[in-house]
């Protein structure tokens, strides 16, 4: 069902990373910035991510012997420096996820730029490296993203939803790895039920609501796609929701067949069997329209 599968590590079935993108209380003061510090109730909800899922999440990762990838806003690693030491301390990627979760698609030119590089200098400081991948919050890619991102040094983004498998996105500034995802594979149709951040959805039971991820994992491994949820601490960290993760990946992992790596991995092993000739990716060629399309 994939036209051209790209070979994985070591006859890996699949490639796999859980993306948690650990946005905290920064949805609150974007969405609300006039009274998003009064919203209590809001803020406990999402606070729970960086104070209580991510040591969990954590550990978890600790006991099953793997490392992921976690893309934060670089508000919430300075509000948050304990999460970010844990997340460091396993061995986890640090990726760039905005500064207070902005829309780059809303900002302006200037101010895109100015926020991506405001971000970068907090993932140095914290880290004490550049960040080689970004997902854009809410997915808003802009028609700029791609340039800024080659001309900073980045090798990938995780934003996008073209393809089962890893692709190029070729822009005027270079080429980046697009590692896609998808809607199915994210938590917030499943278990985001709030009024202060205008969502709301039927919750689903933890098994009921992970069926999609498994359903979505089974059919990457058995065609050799790449499987990449994007979750939430606050969402999916929660104990009786991140509990069925765990005994998942525990199931998965006994069969060593699929391979799980930080999404900087991935981007340099779809770099490395391109450049040596052994796989030929698709190419996007950004931004797709250069102006309004309008029909008459």
């Amino acid at each position: 069902m994939i036209r051209n599968p790209i070979p994985w590590p070591n006859g890996a079935k699949c490639a796999a990373c859980i993306t948690f993108d650990m946005d905290a209380d920064s949805l609150i003061h974007i969405a609300h910035p006039e009274d998003g510090h009064s919203r209590v109730a809001g803020i406990s909800m999402l606070q729970y991510g960086p104070k209580v899922a991510i040591p969990r999440i954590v550990e978890s990762y600790r006991r099953l012997g793997i490392r992921q990838t976690f893309f934060v806003p670089a508000w919430c690693i300075e509000r948050y420096p304990e999460a970010i030491e844990a997340i460091l301390e396993g061995g986890h990627e640090l990726a760039h996820h905005g500064f207070l979760h902005e829309h780059p698609r809303e900002l302006s030119d200037d101010d895109e730029a100015y926020w991506l590089d405001r971000g970068i200098e907090v993932i140095v400081k914290a880290s004490g490296r550049r960040p080689r991948g970004w997902r854009a919050p809410l997915y808003n890619f802009s028609h700029r993203s791609a340039d800024l991102l080659v001309s900073r040094g980045f090798e990938y983004d995780a934003s996008l939803m073209g393809d089962d498998i890893p692709y190029l996105l070729e822009c005027e500034a270079g080429r980046l790895v697009e590692l896609p995802s998808h809607w199915g594979l994210d938590d917030w149709p499943q278990y985001v039920q709030s009024m202060d951040l205008d969502y709301m959805m039927p919750i689903r039971a933890p098994e009921q609501g992970f069926a999609a991820f498994a359903q979505e994992f089974e059919a990457a491994r058995r065609y050799g796609a790449l499987w990449v949820p994007v979750v939430h601490p606050f969402a999916t960290g929660r104990l009786a929701r991140w509990d069925v993760v765990h005994r998942f990946l525990e199931q998965v992992l006994a069969q060593g067949d699929v391979w799980f790596a930080p999404m900087e991995e991935i981007a340099a092993h779809v770099r490395s069997v391109v450049d040596k000739g052994l796989w030929s990716p698709r190419i996007d060629r950004l931004p797709y329209y250069a102006e309004p399309v309008r029909v008459r």
